[in-house]
Parts: C-alpha cells; structure tokens; sequence
C-alpha cells in the first residue's frame, strides 16, 4: 500500500525542518563544555520534563505503540505508566547524588561508587545502546514512513537524509539547541497526536464502540495485566521485567539523566522529572487506544501490507495519518513524527558524544582546554551518526521495531542495574564484586544472542524477554555480592556521600519545609501516583 503528500503537506514539512533547524542554530550553546554537554547547568523544570518526554517519545514509539496496540491491545501501554513509579523513586533516592556529584556521564558515577573498570565497561554499554538500540530505532521508524510514501527510494539514502536533519543543529549547538528544540517539536507532536486521536475515535464511532469491537475481538485487548502465557507482556514480565527496563532507561541512561543535570538546582531537576512522567499517562488516549480502534477501522491491515512490511502492525499509525486525514493536517502530522525522530536522534547522539568525550577523550587527555572537549564531542557526533546510518536498514530484519528496542534493553541492562542499587544502598559492595558481575551479564548476554542465533539452548531461548531480565539482574546481584564478601572493603572515599543514608532524607527535608504544595516535590510525586495508579486500576 502507497500513500501520497500533496504540495501543501510537503510545504508544511520543508517549513518546519529549516524552522526547526534555526531555532537550534539560534539557541546553540558550545562556548564550554558544560555549556555543550549540560547547557551550563541552568535549565528549568518545564524545559527538562518536556525534553525528557520528547527525548522517550520518538518516532518509533509512534510506530511501536500504535502497531503494538492494534497486535496486542493495550498492554504495551504499561511500559508508559511504569515512568510515574520510577521517576518517583528517581527524585527521591538517586537525583540527589547525581547533582551532589557534579558529573557529566553516569559512568563518571560509577567511577566514584567503584573504579575505572565499571565506569568503561558502563560507557560502552551505553553508547550500544543510544547507538544500536535508541538513534537506530528512531531512523528506522522514519524509514517506515518515507518508504510507504516512496517505495522505490533506496532505504540508505532516506536514513541518510533524516540523519543529518536531526544531527545538523546537535553537532553544533550542543545540549541547548537539543533540549530548546524538543520543547517545540514536542508541542507539535502533541498538537498532531490530539488532531489525529479525535479524528480516529470520530471515524471508529467512539470510545465506547472502539472497546466493545476490541471485547468482541479478545476479552483481553483493554486490560493491562496478561495472563503467564500472552506473547507481548506476560504478568510476571509486568511486575519484574518492565520496572527493571524503566529504572535503567530512566535512571542510568545517559542521555535522559543528562536532561536532570543540566538543571538549574535539585528542585527543578525533580519537578522536571515528574511533569515528564505525568506527560506519559495521556500516551494511552493519544497512542494506544487509536491502535486499538486500527483494529476496527483496518482489519485487514496484513493484506494490506503483504510483501511490503515483516511486521505489518508496524503499519497501523501511517494508515490512520495517511487514510483518515484531510490535505495539510497529514503535512502538520508527519511535521510532528519528524518532530520526534529529531528530538530522540538529537538526544542520543549528544548523550554519545558526551560519553566520549567526558569518559574516554578526557581520561587520556587531561589537558585539553574545553574548546578541544567541544570539538571531540562534535567529532564523536558525526562518527556516531555515519555508524547509525549503517545499521538503521539492518532492523527491517528483526520481528518488530517494538521487540528489538526491548529485547536488547532487556539483555544489557540487568547487570547494570544490578551493581547500581547495590552500590547506593549497600556499603560493603565493592569494585571488585561489581565489575565481576558487569562481567558475567555480558557473558549471559552473549550466550543468549548466540543460543538465538544457532537454535542452542531452547528452554532459555523459550523465557520471554521480559522474564529473562529479573533473572539475569539476580544472578549479577548474588555475584556482586558473594564476591564482594570474599574481597577487601571498599575504601571510605568510595562510601562517603555516594551511598544513601538517613542524612539525606533529612537535609532533603529541611530543604522542602516551608515550600507550598505546588513546589514540594514530594506532594507532587504522591498527586502523580494517585492519577497513576487509578488509571492502571480502571484498566487492570
């Protein structure tokens, strides 16, 4: 199936990405280098939680969300809510040694809680995944587009093409022009997600009709918790594997716990954290319900898309866009999915740039002034973009963009995880035990990807991904512990102030005490539970 843009949606689309592009030239910020890689430490708590949103809902969410939800019903919505639980636990508990700490990377931390060793390992794990599993991702999903509008373009000219447009202002704006562009595209994106959602629910004969067809169709389509056997999101995945792959993207992923330190202090950091959480719980009205009303308004979506997609639910968003909207409304809404590509490709290749430099360019340059650490980073910057460009057309090979983001999240974090709340709660753990257990994740990830791949080791191969992860994060955890109890004690400088304790909470209380309502994080945190939580009851 081929879809067409008029010249009108095309004039939209052009305006807005030299629009966008200038407005990234213009707030571009690379003087220094906490000027490049942290907007120098200055941002508010609106910027930061619509950055953080932007930089999560990308362009492969829209294909992912939307597709999952037509396959599957809404139960991919529960990786969307779970960012209430673990933001929450975030402002409380981490965000305050990560500002304390004043680093640039999350491997810097691991750094000062361990040793080098952890912090290398962490900084090549996370450049995978921005590179392999995030940018990659995101440039995939535009390819899904384009390809649908103009299926005899080659694939690698068009990843090419949606590279450079959102690496263009990155490379040389550095975290600000990222962050203040991501305010505007996020705008757009839900602008065009609320036109697109009203129209969809219009054409489908409402909420109510939309559910009663998806009833009809599985009882199981509108309710968040599975049974053991369902193939997208078994309950037990729900309640150990989705909180473990939320903690890692948003507590230890570099480039969203980048956005919380570019804050202006702790208390923007965490009310940013939080509006970016309480951003997620409409996905569910404007992503995942229009998913479920696809299934009624294109119940032949496979055929449709026979020959020309592997996963044909990939589909469900660009046949709602480009089927049930008017001239000039398609331009402003494929104007909002470039929007998101731009924000998370933006997002990812300043986060991998930042790793780079500030984990590796640094360590084996000491001296270099902060003008060499800005041009590395650019440097780093277009390297990363040529190697994504590469692999983007490779993912066309994997079942769906939905399982290949998640299973190799599900594989790679585990151990990180693992060593992480170990180290912030536990005084005895120490770099030995934890570059042990970094260690041994890798060799079970490896084992895993090669049982996949030569059809070894079935009743592993058989564990859902999402059961895989608790796992594995288990198996690193005892490691780290069994080895840390059989080596010295970490020294005092490796426990004072990057270990959590009852001094913190305190301080963090005298801080809060006298601060209305609306500005206490805490009260905030509780008000976004309470939403969350009775959105996920009525939908249990």
């Amino acid at each position: 199936m081929n879809f067409t843009l008029s010249t009108i949606d095309l004039v939209i689309i052009v305006g807005y990405i030299t629009a966008i592009v200038a407005y990234g030239f213009y707030h571009r910020k690379a003087g220094s280098s906490e000027e490049y890689f942290l907007a120098g430490r200055n941002m508010p708590w609106y910027v930061i939680g619509i950055s953080m949103f932007s930089a999560n809902i990308s362009s492969n969410s829209l294909i992912a969300i939307t597709g999952g939800a037509y396959k599957g019903g809404i139960v991919f919505f529960n990786y969307e809510w779970m960012a209430s639980i673990v933001l929450a636990f975030f402002c409380m508990f981490i965000l305050p040694f990560y500002l304390k700490s004043k680093v640039y990377t999350m491997p810097e931390f691991f750094e000062k809680r361990y040793d080098v060793r952890s912090r290398y390992y962490f900084s090549f794990i996370t450049l995978v995944g921005n590179i392999f599993i995030d940018t990659a991702g995101t440039l995939f999903a535009g390819v899904v587009i384009a390809k649908l509008v103009y299926p005899e373009a080659n694939t690698l000219v068009i990843v090419s093409l949606l590279a450079i447009f959102a690496a263009g202002y990155t490379i040389f704006g550095g975290l600000s022009s990222v962050m203040r562009t991501e305010m505007v595209n996020t705008v757009i994106l839900l602008i065009s997600a609320v036109i697109l959602a009203f129209i969809v629910y219009d054409k489908a004969g409402g909420y109510d009709a939309i559910v009663a067809h998806a009833t009809a169709k599985d009882p199981s389509y509108m309710h968040l918790v599975q049974p053991s056997d369902n193939p997208d999101m078994p309950w037990q995945g729900l309640l150990f594997g989705v909180p473990l792959l939320g903690f890692y993207f948003w507590c230890n992923n570099q480039f969203i716990v980048q956005r919380a330190l570019s804050a202006r202090n702790a208390n923007e950091a965490r009310k940013g954290a939080l509006f970016a959480a309480l951003l997620k719980i409409p996905i569910l009205f404007l992503l995942v319900i229009p998913g479920v009303a696809a299934l009624k308004l294109y119940p032949n979506l496979q055929e449709m898309y026979a020959g020309q997609l592997k996963n044909f639910s990939d589909g469900a968003y660009p046949t709602l866009v480009f089927d049930l909207l008017p001239v000039g409304l398609i331009g402003l809404i494929v104007a909002g999915f470039l929007a998101a590509m731009a924000s998370a490709v933006s997002a990812t290749l300043n986060s991998a740039s930042t790793l780079v430099t500030m984990d590796f360019v640094q360590k084996f340059r000491p001296d270099m002034d902060s003008k060499g650490l800005v041009r590395s980073g650019q440097i780093a910057t277009v390297v990363f973009m040529c190697i994504t460009v590469a692999w983007a057309p490779q993912i066309a090979n994997f079942e769906s963009l939905m399982n290949y983001m998640q299973g190799v999240l599900a594989l790679i974090s585990p151990p990180v995880v693992a060593i992480f709340l170990l180290g912030l709660f536990w005084k005895r753990a120490n770099a030995d035990g934890a570059f042990a257990a970094l260690m041994v994740g890798l060799v079970i990830a490896l084992v895993t990807v090669a049982s996949q791949v030569y059809e070894l080791l079935p009743d592993w191969n058989s564990v859902h991904f999402l059961v895989k992860a608790p796992i594995i994060l288990a198996i690193c955890a005892a490691v780290q512990v069994v080895v840390s109890l059989s080596t010295a004690p970490p020294p005092a400088d490796k426990i004072i102030g990057m270990t959590w304790n009852n001094q913190v909470y305190e301080e963090d209380s005298a801080a809060l005490r006298g601060l209305p309502w609306y500005q206490n994080y805490r009260t905030l945190a509780i008000i976004l539970l309470v939403v969350t939580f009775a959105v996920v009851w009525w939908y249990r």
